[in-house]
């Protein structure tokens, strides 16, 4: 597979989280009660949360908002110096980083959620493999290759 081929699958798989979380996330903060996807309250009878806003918040930025932002980063690759302090692979860019940990957020969020809510949904399953899909791509050779920080590619 060719390097921006690979490149142009991850930013896909991150674009395509982000806007169906900020969709999701937005229905779920404008309708707090679940109306407007059809989902009763009583299925957060064994969560901490009342209604569905601070779980429509949390997906709307950090399902979100973030793998949107991490998208165009890959993309345009800025140089923020606050991205690095928790950049832990120092050798790569901070986006790439970053996508990383949107699929193991995404993984936590639906590990939640299947704690909490009385059933498994068909979305549960394809979500984690959307955030299996995101490492995998994003651990390609090739897309690694793209990603490696300019201080790696002087030493090398």
């Amino acid at each position: 597979m060719k390097q921006k081929t690979a490149r142009n699958i991850l930013l896909i798989l991150l674009a395509f989280l982000g806007l169906g979380a900020m969709f999701g996330g937005g229905v779920l903060i404008i309708s707090p009660s679940g109306k407007l996807f059809g989902m009763p309250l009583w299925l957060l009878r064994n969560s901490p949360f009342n209604d569905y806003l601070i779980p429509g918040i949390i997906l709307f930025t950090v399902l979100g908002i973030a793998p949107i932002g991490v998208t165009i980063a890959l993309i345009k690759r800025p140089a923020y110096k606050f991205a690095e302090v928790f950049n832990f692979y120092k050798d790569m860019y901070w986006g790439w980083t970053y996508g990383i940990y949107i699929a193991f957020a995404l993984i936590i969020w639906i590990q939640i959620e299947i704690t909490f809510l009385p059933a498994v949904h068909w979305s549960h399953t394809f979500y984690m493999f959307l955030a299996v899909a995101i490492l995998f791509v994003a651990l390609l050779p090739q897309v690694r290759s793209l990603y490696k920080s300019k201080q790696q590619e002087k030493q090398l």
